[in-house]
């Protein structure tokens, strides 16, 4: 009897041999039956009968998971399934989702890394302090407050930073580019505190742009400067760093906003021209590029420094007429909001936006240059940076700082090498920087006040050289020469207009090569290739063949209102040299490749028409292979798919082949005779 037809007069399931009963799943034998005495519910015994043996279940010729040999259910142990669970707060939650540095440092952090990571601190520390008071003269404070912006950012980032290795903190750049923000502004002769409010106004500013690009999820920003570009833009940048530092290197007043006043007004004053001035400056430049020459892990900007102030001091350099940097007040800032009006918030908002885009390329293609170290079992997406986060990181970063009277910063992709090299593994490195600061800050205030200016230009000189990437420059030149002219493009743009401007044009240029390059892309026609699977670009392959009359085209674009244009005259080119070509075996189907035509608008559909019909009236038919669903939904709707008929899609390139050769058999050419199947 087949199983499951009838019960057994007793109540118990019927015998099921394994020839006639139909494999199913455990979990669906005897799903009424009670497990502990195998008969069915309705024939159950009034008294329950307990037993601790496992449950005979029907034999398997084949082994099941959880199932012993002699076919009985092995049990396993129950598990908390945590039927309430307890929310976590909404506040934690995002508070966590913005500190994933805190978080690594109090989960994963391993203590062997110490050592490595404090050596690398003190070697960034050694590296910054100068670095960053050299800094803050361009942007026009008085160098403690480099120290402050250092100090802030370093701590932050350590926490809020997706990177487990990247030091961010002032950058030549980016402090270069708030200097010419705020230099229009406050005017030749400012009040420092005036300066200092317009540089932290410009920091929170920064920061709400960031944040806004967050929350619409526009991480993409930091791919319009494409590296041309950006080696252009930089070098452009280094360029106007060394001119807005003449003044210092020679001990005149420079004056002007624009390049050419700066140079203008250095060239009439250069008669004037400080010796000592000029001494102090000439052997700290040369003292730092030695020290790099001769010993290149030496913090050569620290050591150059130590020595103009110590010699500053013995000198008594400042008697001679060598400006220093005087007096540096002692102790840890204070936050606060900076007093400025609606009108000069108003002024600072659009270059803040130019701030913010240029920190964050910045800060992502330092992250991309350098990968976190490896951790064992970790994997690699774990290491990866996250754009999103990083504009939240780089967002609060800006945010401390500019609450804490600093100015606008980013990522430092030589301090961030000097760390790896150290054998830095986390941001504790950071964080042990931030407390060299720190001590800077309590007791060497005093000791700071004789550093000559000189020698902060001559590290800002030295930063400079490090911007012009000439064997980025080769490398273009090698690889495509109109790169190299992109870049000049850039330079000359960022020279001649200044550095915002210079961002805007670099960005206006990089979308004008995606738009040329999209309005004239690549195409092929394709073919097969004796001993080759698959079709080809028939240019490729000399030894190409096609099907008489069958033309199947790839256009390597999506489709949009700049290049329909180009695709009907590119069609038609390959049309007309088809005729000409075998006038015997014209062309009758155009099959166009649609894969590479990701998108398309109604421009482009109204094109994909006219091709249509100039094709029908040349007695060619006009078909779409590789169509994929969310391209055929704006084509039918456009009235593209009714146009060209159902019967013409095709969903592989061997449909198409296989259709046509059948269609073309049934549709011979008026002057050939049929051809035999």
């Amino acid at each position: 009897m087949v199983n499951g037809e009838a019960d057994r007069a007793d109540g118990a399931p019927p015998d099921v041999s394994p020839t006639d009963s139909p494999r199913v799943p455990l979990r669906t034998v005897r799903p009424l039956g009670d497990l502990t005495t195998g008969r069915t519910r309705a024939a159950r015994p009034k008294r329950r009968v307990k037993t601790e043996k496992p449950v005979p279940y029907t034999q398997h010729t084949d082994p099941v998971p959880g199932v012993t040999p002699s076919g009985e259910l092995a049990r396993h142990h129950a598990i908390n399934y945590d039927l309430n669970p307890q929310r976590t707060p909404w506040v934690v939650e995002v508070l966590a989702a913005a500190t994933p540095g805190l978080h690594f440092l109090t989960h994963r952090y391993d203590r062997t890394w110490w050592r490595g990571d404090a050596i690398a601190g003190l070697a960034v520390a050694a590296y910054l302090i100068p670095q960053v008071m050299a800094y803050s003269a361009i942007v026009g404070v008085p160098p403690v407050y480099g120290l402050y912006t250092a100090l802030v950012a370093l701590v932050i980032y350590a926490l809020m930073g997706s990177s487990r290795v990247l030091s961010v903190g002032p950058e030549s750049t980016i402090a270069l580019l708030a200097g010419a923000a705020i230099a229009p502004l406050v005017g030749p002769d400012a009040d420092p505190g005036r300066v200092i409010a317009m540089s932290a106004a410009l920091s929170l500013l920064v920061a709400g742009w960031l944040l806004l690009a967050r929350m619409f999820r526009l991480g993409v920003l930091a791919d319009l400067l494409s590296q041309p570009l950006l080696v252009g833009y930089l070098a452009g940048a280094a360029i106007l760093m060394v001119v807005g530092q003449l003044g210092k290197l020679t001990g005149t007043d420079v004056a002007g906003h624009s390049i050419i006043e700066q140079m203008r007004s250095f060239l009439t004053h250069l008669a004037a021209t400080h010796p000592m001035t000029f001494y102090v400056a000439a052997a700290t430049t040369g003292f730092i590029f030695l020290i790099h020459w001769v010993r290149p892990r030496w913090p050569a900007a620290l050591i150059a420094v130590t020595c103009a102030t110590i010699a500053s001091a013995w000198l008594n350099l400042s008697d001679q007429g060598v400006r220093v940097v005087g007096e540096v007040p002692n102790g840890l800032p204070l936050p606060g909001l900076p007093l400025l009006s609606a009108g000069e918030w108003q002024s600072l908002a659009l270059p803040a936006l130019g701030v913010a885009l240029l920190a964050y390329s910045d800060n992502m293609l330092a992250a991309r240059g350098f990968p976190s170290p490896e951790i064992e079992g970790e994997r690699p997406s774990e290491r990866a940076v996250d754009p999103q986060v990083e504009l939240v990181a780089l967002g609060g970063v800006h945010a401390g700082v500019g609450l804490f009277g600093g100015f606008p910063v980013s990522s430092s992709g030589s301090r961030t090498a000097l760390a790896l090299s150290s054998r830095a593994h986390s941001q504790v490195y950071s964080l042990v920087a931030a407390g060299c600061v720190v001590l800077v800050l309590l007791v060497a205030g005093p000791l700071m006040s004789q550093l000559p200016q000189a020698a902060l230009g001559a590290v800002v000189l030295y930063a400079a050289t490090k911007l012009i990437k000439v064997g980025e420059v080769r490398r273009m030149w090698r690889f495509r020469r109109r790169e190299v002219l992109l870049a000049g493009v850039t330079l000359v743009g960022t020279v001649w207009l200044g550095l915002l401007v210079g961002i805007g044009v670099a960005i206006a240029i990089s979308l004008l090569e995606m738009a040329q390059r999209l309005a004239r892309p690549k195409d092929a026609v394709l073919g097969r290739v004796p001993g080759l699977a698959g079709m080809h670009d028939t240019a490729d392959y000399p030894d190409a063949e096609t099907l008489p009359g069958l033309v199947i085209y790839r256009y390597e674009a999506p489709l949009f209102f700049a290049n329909v244009g180009d695709l009907l005259r590119r069609a038609q080119r390959v049309v007309d040299k088809e005729f000409a070509s075998y006038p015997q075996a014209p062309p009758r189907w155009f099959i166009l490749n649609v894969e590479a035509n990701t998108e398309v608008d109604i421009t482009a559909c109204d094109g994909l028409k006219d091709l249509y019909a100039d094709l029908a009236a040349q007695g060619v038919r006009l078909g779409l292979v590789r169509l994929r669903q969310d391209l055929y939904v704006p084509l039918r709707k456009a009235g593209v798919v009714q146009l060209i008929g159902e019967d013409m899609l095709f969903p592989t390139l061997p449909v198409v082949e296989e259709a046509y050769v059948a269609w073309a058999l049934a549709h011979p050419l008026p002057s050939q005779p049929a051809p035999e199947a």
